[in-house]
């Protein structure tokens, strides 16, 4: 139906209705008509008018459309405009041009209908349930429908879709789609759907989305691929970035591995396309998620450990050295290798292995920091490249002795370049940023290593011709006083503290006073520097010793000026920024200030310097003798926690042999209790032994029977007794044994506890007496815990000797029973060896009988069978028997 104009030439009877009262007679029609054609062609009507008239197509019509996703469910036409409809009504459309207001009251409107439609969260279940439905004019507008809530009210949509049943299954098949649009569209909706929720995160981990993606990756032709594979992308960054659950389970599930073939570029890089370019970017940004520096300790190493074993590393290592490759890629690239070998020495000493390929082969390292000190290189990638070193050095001593190696006159090589070489020629050259950066590196390579930190002070610099080589201490300490830029005095002002901090030597060798500078930052490193010096002075020279500085600076800055200049360089923002990452990320070169381990130092350092510089020399003595007394309170606090603990060490071990001899007391007793019944059972058969002996001369068959069946039941009986006695010998060796063991350990625990009373505090009285009465407290509780256990024991001994006493009776009961059996196995024989002549004899008897019988029979005599005679009885008896009836 046309309701804003007619055929072709037609006139228009009057004034045509207004948009909202077209589209309220649609609505009346949607809502009354019974046809289901009416109906569609209605929703049909509204579809198209829906982004024209977004504002009164969603405030009239939106409660008609859900009510037809209700109803028309057998209809995917119909369900399809509806969805469609709802779409264009609460989709912010990015794509038309529009000014910041406009687009402002699209984004409102868009939320306020998102609002209205999740109201109730039946109809977000509803949308879920309708994603089922294989017909692509309902499934796809579902996806895109839905994906637009999430746009607008995510957590709100997050929290219908988490307890819907199944409603994250749902979503996952999308991935399955063989139409490709479905499936495209599927990870837009899930990118939207995973973003901030950690549970969502999770349960779409677990439904297979890491194999899905990977293989989605992999058949769209991985680096190469187009957009499906950012999209894939930016899924996985979802689901692992901040969620330790899933990055554990993306590693235990091998999947680092499936990255791998990510990097494989090849030798021809001349061709780089911008989306190659991204997938890229996101591929490394995967990396670096998994051995972040900011997750857990454990998990990292294990990643790398995994990175480096599947030849991961080795993969990004060759991109670093490969040529043609973009510079943004670059960097990221020397940013991920950072991480990977960050804190882990297997990876640190492959990447120390690494070579370029040049002719003669240069290491890795010193190819990177050539890009470091060259002004010409893009500020980024020298960050890069610093992060890289940094990351190399970190908690790497190996790597730190061979970088201070390169600096120290008996290793340069003359003919070849060193790391050495050229963090120096960046210390010292034109560029602040070069200085900057070589100092900050050099830094990391002194970090928490006074071997190196010494070694250093042997470096010599031969600043021109005919002058004498002076120290590269000397020289930094120069460079400050000639008031160079800002920047390269913060950064060799950084290396100082580095350097001096905690070495004494370092600290003795120079001392800059360089606190003449108008710049607050500089004044506030040179008050740093100057407190080190204070703070871990050992007093070796005369004249610097801790009291002369701290008069220098009494009555050259003042002790408030000097911690008012020290408490300004944490309250500076660039201070603050570096605190916060060891990646040095910087908008500008102008704000490269702070390194990120020196803040941690600043931190570690700024009050006890503050306390030093205001304590006076009689604080300072009245601590040194607190400090000793304290010593010798924790020497004897340390002997009694000794003892104490060898006391909970022995009584422990007596409690579980106590345990333990329970243990075997009962298992003892019942075995003594199963040997009795035993007994019991062998007297029984004794009693009816002598019965069936008796009644043998009665039958020959049975006692034959009898008697072997009796002779092998107390074979098999008496075999099995004599292992139960030597088993019970046994224990009773085992227990005699372990009651003379605890014995010992008993006097031996005893001797510990007296000689633990004679243990006083020391005579200056240090030992704190509340401490001292919960000592001794704890040793009469010991004491206490000892007798009970002796009483323990001496009950268990008594146990042992009526035990002693019940298995010598069951041993005598058992040799009685012994000698029994024995006589009666010789009578047995005796009465067998009977019968068997008996046997013989009755044999003879037959055969003479047999024979008697055939001569009479020769002779023509009537002899009777006995089965004759046996016949004729049975007849005379029944003859008997007929004639008393026959009286009768």
């Amino acid at each position: 139906m046309n309701f804003f104009g007619f055929g072709m030439g037609g006139k228009v009877p009057g004034p045509q209705p207004s948009g909202a009262e077209t589209i309220q007679k649609l609505c009346d029609r949607v809502a009354s008509s019974t046809l289901l054609d009416d109906r569609r062609d209605a929703v049909r009507a509204l579809k198209s008018l829906s982004k024209k008239y977004r504002m009164e197509v969603g405030t009239q019509a939106m409660d008609h459309l859900i009510n037809i996703l209700q109803t028309d469910r057998s209809d995917s036409e119909i369900l399809g405009y509806a969805l469609d409809t709802l779409y264009n009504i609460i989709c912010n459309d990015e794509e038309e041009e529009q000014d910041e207001n406009a687009q402002k009251q699209a984004d409102d409107l868009g939320a306020q209908f998102t609002d209205k439609f999740i109201e109730d969260p039946e109809h977000v279940t509803l949308l879920l349930t309708l994603l089922e439905e294989f017909d692509f004019h309902v499934r796809w507008p579902g996806v895109k429908l839905l994906t637009a809530l999430l746009k607008n009210q995510g957590p709100q949509v997050q929290g219908v879709i988490l307890v819907s049943p199944m409603g994250v299954s749902r979503l996952m098949d999308l991935l399955a789609d063989s139409r490709e649009v479905i499936r495209n569209d599927g990870l837009l909706l899930l990118q939207q759907l995973t973003k901030g929720n950690a549970a969502i995160q999770k349960i779409v981990a677990f439904e297979s989305a890491f194999e899905r993606l990977l293989d989605i990756i992999t058949e769209e032709g991985s680096s190469d691929g187009g957009i499906v594979v950012e999209d894939c992308l930016l899924l996985l960054l979802n689901l692992l970035k901040n969620n330790s659950s899933n990055q554990n389970f993306f590693k235990e599930g091998s999947y680092i591995q499936r990255m791998k073939p990510w990097f494989e570029v090849g030798d021809d890089n001349s061709g780089w396309s911008a989306q190659k370019v991204t997938n890229l970017h996101l591929m490394l940004q995967l990396v670096r998620v998994m051995v972040s520096p900011v997750n857990s300790p454990g998990a990292t190493a294990s990643c790398q450990k995994s990175m480096y074993q599947c030849g991961l590393l080795q993969q990004l290592c060759t991109i670093l050295m490969a040529t043609g490759v973009p510079a943004d890629i670059l960097t990221e690239t020397i940013n991920t290798v950072s991480e990977v070998i960050r804190g882990s020495q297997v990876n640190q000493d492959y990447f120390a292995s690494v070579n370029a390929p040049s002719n003669p082969p240069r290491p890795a390292i010193v190819v990177l920091l050539m890009s470091m000190v060259n002004e010409r290189q893009p500020f980024v990638l020298r960050c890069a490249v610093l992060y890289c070193f940094q990351c190399f050095l970190y908690k790497n001593e190996k790597g730190q002795g061979e970088i201070v190696a390169t600096l120290l006159p008996s290793t340069i090589d003359a003919n070849s370049i060193s790391a050495g070489q050229l963090l120096c020629g960046g210390l010292f050259s034109a560029d602040s940023l070069s200085n900057w950066c070589a100092a900050v590196a050099l830094a990391h390579a002194l970090q928490d290593n006074l071997t190196q930190k010494e070694q250093l002070l042997r470096v010599q610099l031969a600043t021109s011709l005919g002058k004498p080589p002076v120290s590269l201490l000397q020289q930094c300490t120069n460079i400050l006083s000639q008031g160079s830029k800002v920047q390269t005095r913060v950064g060799l002002l950084m290396l100082l503290c580095t350097w001096i901090s905690n070495c004494p030597i370092a600290l003795t060798a120079q001392i800059s006073e360089n606190l003449g500078e108008d710049e607050r930052l500089v004044q506030g490193l040179c008050a740093l520097l100057l407190g080190i010096c204070i703070y871990y002075n050992d007093n070796s020279l005369e004249n610097y010793t801790k009291e002369k500085l701290k008069q220098l600076i009494e009555k050259r800055i003042g002790k408030e000026n000097f911690v008012e200049k020290l408490g300004f360089i944490t309250k500076h923002e660039l201070y603050s920024r570096a605190a916060q990452k060891p990646q040095p990320v910087f908008p500008s070169p102008e704000q490269m200030l702070f390194d990120h381990e020196f803040t941690k130092l600043v931190k570690e350092l700024e009050g006890v310097i503050t306390k030093a510089v205001h304590k006076s020399s009689e604080e300072e003595k009245k601590e040194e003798e607190v400090k000793k007394t304290l010593e010798q309170h924790d020497n004897i606090v340390t002997q009694y926690k000794e003892l104490i603990r060898e006391q909970d060490a022995q009584i422990q071990e007596l409690k579980e042999q106590v345990s333990s001899m329970t243990s075997q007391n009962e298992q003892m007793q019942a075995t003594v209790a199963q040997q009795l019944s035993q007994i019991q059972q062998h007297k029984d058969q004794y009693n009816i032994l002598k019965l069936k002996l008796g009644k043998e001369n009665q039958s020959q068959s049975n006692s034959q029977g009898d008697a072997s069946q009796v002779n092998g039941l107390q074979t098999e009986e008496l075999t099995q007794l004599r292992e139960e006695v030597e088993e019970l010998r046994q224990q009773h060796t085992l227990l005699q044994t372990q009651l003379s063991d605890k014995d010992s350990l008993i006097n031996t625990l005893v001797s510990v506890v007296d000689a633990s009373d004679t243990l006083t505090p020391s005579s200056d009285g240090s030992l704190d007496a509340a401490k001292m009465m919960e000592l001794e407290s704890r040793l009469t509780a010991q004491t206490s815990e000892i007798e009970r256990l002796k009483e323990e024991v001496r009950s268990l001994s008594g146990g042992r000797t009526d035990l002693e006493q019940q298995l010598a009776s069951a041993t005598s009961t058992v040799a009685i029973l012994q000698t029994e059996k024995t006589k009666l196995q010789t009578e047995v024989q005796e009465s067998k060896k009977e019968q068997d002549d008996l046997l013989m004899l009755l044999a003879d008897q037959d055969q003479k009988i047999h024979s008697l019988k055939q001569k009479l029979k020769d002779l023509g005599e009537t002899v009777e069978d006995e089965d004759d005679l046996d016949a004729r009885d049975q007849t005379d008896d029944d003859d008997e028997e007929d004639e008393d009836e026959d009286e009768e």
